[in-house]
């Protein structure tokens, strides 16, 4: 039985959803973490929070987690809008339950998962922190993941967090490269912890910088498609930048790199505000 519920943490949010949305981040997920899943002893528990309007991203995630990770996950979408609840009851089925409730994550018992996507954008940057220590304050003592960021409404174009017990890890910019012009088109996308720091002076402002001149160098690899243009630019970046990921990944139209090489000036540990 899930906890004993008191009034939710957050506030609803558009709720605009739309199938397949979230696939590059699904993706993402279960090559980087699906090992750490299949280790457990126990079913995986993953939380889609803030599915929005329609269930699809849950119905999803719980597809692509069995079918790509540990066949044994369940996934519980939690919505702060007790409708969408309601509304999506009639997807539940084994491994897949919903739940009304927000950031403090009405699941009984900690999780191995959880996934926020385009859930903070409407926050206070100053909320970021805070929101993170929650939320990473339900893993399993084995330890967990938490995937926060945002995307374009049809899934073209994400950036996304990935944050362990210890904090924030990693940035992850995923892209459907024919749809691009230039890298800095995702600045747009950029989770709520950095979308207002591009600006100069400002790490993932150098960064986005200097992603756009190495995609501008890598230009006579045009002629032998985006993707193979995407993997020289990467490799461009690695010099400089500390890019966490290689050719398997830059491939799929991604591209990782540290967290601590990007963030925000001031920014303290998980659960404390940047100034």
């Amino acid at each position: 039985m899930a906890p004993r519920m008191t009034r939710p943490v957050g506030t609803p949010t558009r709720g605009t959803t739309n199938p397949n949305r979230l696939r590059r981040m699904d993706r993402w997920i279960a090559a980087s973490h699906g090992a750490v899943l299949r280790r457990a002893d126990a079913p995986p528990v993953a939380v889609d929070l803030g599915y929005g309007a329609a269930p699809w991203t849950a119905v999803e995630l719980l597809d692509r987690l069995r079918r790509d990770a540990d066949p044994r996950a369940r996934v519980v979408g939690v919505e702060i809008d007790p409708a969408r609840v309601a509304a999506a009851q009639p997807y539940a089925r084994e491994g897949l339950s919903f739940a009304h409730g927000g950031f403090e994550v009405p699941v009984a018992g900690p999780v191995d998962l959880i996934r926020a996507a385009n859930v903070l954008r409407q926050y206070d940057e100053d909320r970021v922190a805070d929101v993170w220590a929650r939320l990473c304050a339900r893993f399993t003592p084995r330890g967990g993941l938490l995937v926060e960021g945002t995307c374009d409404e049809v899934g073209r174009r994400h950036v996304w967090v990935a944050l362990g017990p210890e904090g924030p890890r990693t940035v992850t910019f995923a892209t459907r490269l024919g749809s691009l012009d230039r890298p800095s088109d995702l600045a747009e996308r950029l989770p709520k912890a950095l979308i207002h720091r591009n600006v100069p002076g400002e790490p993932v402002h150098a960064f986005l910088r200097d992603f756009d001149r190495a995609w501008a160098a890598a230009a006579p690899y045009a002629s032998l498609g985006a993707r193979q243009r995407w993997i020289a630019t990467a490799s461009a970046l690695a010099a400089d930048w500390p890019l966490t990921d290689g050719r398997g990944r830059w491939r799929q139209g991604e591209l990782t790199v540290r967290w601590d090489a990007l963030a925000p000036r001031g920014w303290g540990a998980p659960g404390t505000p940047p100034p």
